[in-house]
C-alpha cells in the first residue's frame, strides 16, 4: 500500500466516526499533478563496429566507401574505420501506456487566495494511482556517430485515482479516521520535450544510455509538470536472411523522476458539488467539537500531579494543536461554501513515484534500414508500462 502522508503509529483506521461512500471530485483535481508523464523512448538503432572474419569483406567495403550524407558529423571518418551507420534522420510514432503508484505528501489547501492550511497528518492517503495512455511523435538526427538527439511531441489521456481519509485525535491521544473519501478524475495533456542517446555498438552488441526531459501541460496546474527519464539498455542484434533485416532484443532499466512540487487553483464549484462540500464540512466540524470536548474532559479529570507529567502535557498539547488546525481550516471552508459562486480552492502538494525504477525488456524487428517496429514492457515494481512504435529512417 502506498501512503503519501506521514502516519501516527497509534492511528486506528478501524475506529471511524463516519465514512463517506460517495465519490468526491475535488481531490482528484488537486492531485492531477501526480500524473506520470508519458515520455517517448527511441526505437533502437545504433552505430555498429563490424568485426569478425565472416564480416571482413563487408568491413573492407565500408572502409572504401564514400559516406553520402551530411550527418552525422564525422560520419565519413567512422565509416572508413569500419563502422556501419544507421540512416542519419528519422521519424517515429509511439504509443506509451503506464500505470503507477504515487506518494503524495505536504498537502496545503486554502480558499480565495487566503491563508494556506497545512493538512499533512490530518489528511492521509491510502491510495494514489496514476495511469496514462499517450501517442508521441519523435523526429531525430544522429549528430555524431555515437550520439542521437531528438524532439518529443505528444498527447495523452490520463487519470488519477485517489483514496484518502480525515484523521483527528481523540481523548486517548490516538488518531482516528472520521471520514474516508475517494475520487477519480480523467483529463488530457500535451507534452513537449527533447532527449539524447549516447550509444556504442560492436559486433551487433550494444549499449544505449537514453535520457529525455519533458514538460506536460495539464489544464488544472499553474505551470507545466516536468519529468526526466533515464533509460539504460543493453542488447544484441541478430541478422535475418535479407540484407539489413534483423531482430534486436534488449533489457535494462527505466527511471522516471517528476517535479515534486505542484500548485494550482480551481473554482470551488468545479472541485465538488456545493451540497457535498457542505455535508462534508458539517460532519467534520461536528467531530472537531466533539473531540475537543473529550480532550478537555480528559485533561480536567487529571490530578495536578498528572497534569505535570511531561507525557500528559505533550499528549494534550498535540491533540489540541491538531484539532485547532482542523477547526481553522473547516471554518474557512465553511465561509468559502457560503460564497460558492465566486470562491476558489488553492492547493500545493509534493508528490513522487512510489518506485522510480522498473525493469524493461524489449524487442525490435527491422525490415530494412528505413523501417523498424518495436515493443517494450516495463514491470517488477509498482510501475508498469508498455511501449510500441514504428520508425522510418532516411539519409540527411
Amino acid at each position: 500500500m502506498t501512503v503519501g502522508s506521514r502516519r501516527n503509529a497509534a492511528g486506528d483506521r478501524s475506529a471511524t466516526a463516519g465514512r463517506g461512500g460517495s465519490t468526491r471530485r475535488w481531490p482528484a483535481v488537486v492531485f492531477a499533478a501526480a500524473l506520470l508523464c508519458a515520455p517517448a523512448v527511441q526505437a533502437q538503432v545504433f552505430t555498429n563496429k563490424v568485426v569478425g572474419k565472416n564480416n571482413q569483406e563487408y568491413a573492407d567495403s565500408l572502409k572504401k566507401s564514400v559516406y553520402p550524407y551530411a550527418l552525422p558529423i564525422w560520419g565519413d571518418k567512422a565509416t572508413k574505420r569500419g563502422y556501419d551507420l544507421p540512416y542519419s534522420a528519422g521519424l517515429s510514432m509511439q504509443y506509451f501506456g503506464q500505470r503507477s503508484d504515487i506518494v503524495i505528501e505536504n498537502l496545503n489547501v486554502g480558499f480565495n487566495g487566503g491563508t494556506m492550511h497545512d493538512l499533512d497528518g490530518i489528511v492521509r492517503f491510502d491510495k494514489a494511482k496514476s495511469s496514462s495512455d499517450g501517442i508521441s511523435l519523435r523526429p531525430d538526427i544522429w549528430l555524431y556517430p555515437f550520439l542521437n538527439i531528438y524532439g518529443i511531441f505528444g498527447v495523452s489521456a490520463a487519470s488519477t485515482d485517489v483514496g484518502y481519509g480525515i484523521w483527528l485525535p481523540d481523548s486517548s491521544g490516538r488518531e482516528q479516521e472520521i471520514l474516508h473519501l475517494g475520487t477519480k478524475v480523467d483529463f488530457t495533456a500535451a507534452t513537449l520535450g527533447f532527449g539524447l542517446t549516447p550509444t556504442i555498438g560492436v559486433g551487433g552488441g550494444w549499449l544505449a544510455l537514453d535520457m529525455n526531459f519533458t514538460w506536460t501541460d495539464v489544464p488544472q496546474l499553474s505551470k507545466p509538470a516536468q519529468s526526466f527519464v533515464f533509460d539504460p539498455r543493453m542488447g544484441k542484434s541478430f541478422k535475418l536472411r535479407r540484407p539489413d533485416e534483423n531482430i534486436n532484443i534488449w533489457a535494462g532499466g527505466f527511471r522516471l523522476a517528476i517535479n515534486t512540487g505542484t500548485t494550482g487553483s480551481i473554482p470551488l464549484s468545479d472541485a465538488l458539488p456545493i451540497d457535498q462540500w457542505q455535508a462534508s464540512v458539517d460532519q467534520a466540524q461536528s467531530e472537531v467539537v466533539k473531540r475537543n470536548a473529550e480532550v478537555d474532559a480528559w485533561w480536567n479529570s487529571l490530578t495536578p500531579a498528572q497534569k505535570a507529567e511531561p507525557a500528559n502535557i505533550a499528549r494534550y498539547q498535540a491533540s489540541k494543536a491538531a484539532l485547532a488546525r482542523a477547526g481553522t481550516f473547516l471554518e474557512n471552508a465553511d465561509q468559502a461554501v457560503a460564497h460558492a459562486g465566486s470562491s476558489t480552492v488553492d492547493y500545493s502538494i509534493d508528490k513522487h513515484p512510489a518506485d522510480m525504477w522498473n525493469l524493461i525488456v524489449g524487442g525490435q524487428y527491422q525490415l530494412n534500414k528505413s523501417w523498424m517496429f518495436r515493443l517494450e514492457v516495463g514491470f517488477l515494481t509498482s510501475r508498469t508500462h508498455v511501449i510500441s512504435g514504428v520508425q522510418y529512417r532516411f539519409g540527411l
